[in-house]
């Protein structure tokens, strides 16, 4: 598979799960592919998306799903964009994460299997959630340009 192929998969939103790593690595920035595919994190309060107050969507920066809604996303004070809510649950997917000193924590991923962040029990009603996400794991998309 070439570059021109795994955008094509992209843009289809198609067997997203069957592009290599080595293309990854060509088609996002380093910090990018650090978060998406090696479960890195962001320093605190340095995400270009953390005060985006605009009404839209966000996107994953590599498989381009929508996962987030402007509606859902809340000032939570932690230094990563928070969301109470996913916008397509079918884009989502949380697992278990015990990687951090053995504590059990729940990833967020999406289903190609981007590392977007972590979900904490701490967040503000209806849900009681705090989705916490690496802003350079996402890509907004504004309802108006």
């Amino acid at each position: 598979m070439d570059v021109a192929q795994a955008k094509a998969l992209i843009s289809s939103g198609d067997k997203l799960e069957t592009i290599p790593k080595s293309i990854w690595k060509q088609l996002l920035t380093p910090e990018q592919y650090d978060i998406l595919w090696k479960s890195g994190t962001e320093r605190p309060f340095t995400g270009d998306l953390l005060k985006e107050k605009r009404k839209g969507v966000f996107v994953t920066s590599g498989c381009q799903l929508p996962v987030f809604s402007s509606t859902h996303k809340f000032k939570s004070g932690t230094g990563w964009p928070s969301f109470w809510e996913v916008f397509d649950r079918d884009n989502v997917v949380l697992e278990d994460d015990y990687s951090w000193y053995g504590v059990k924590r729940i990833e967020v991923k999406s289903k190609c299997g981007e590392h977007l962040g972590h979900v904490f029990e701490d967040g503000p009603k209806p849900t009681g959630l705090r989705y916490c996400i690496n802003s350079a794991a996402l890509k907004f998309i504004p309802d108006e340009p």
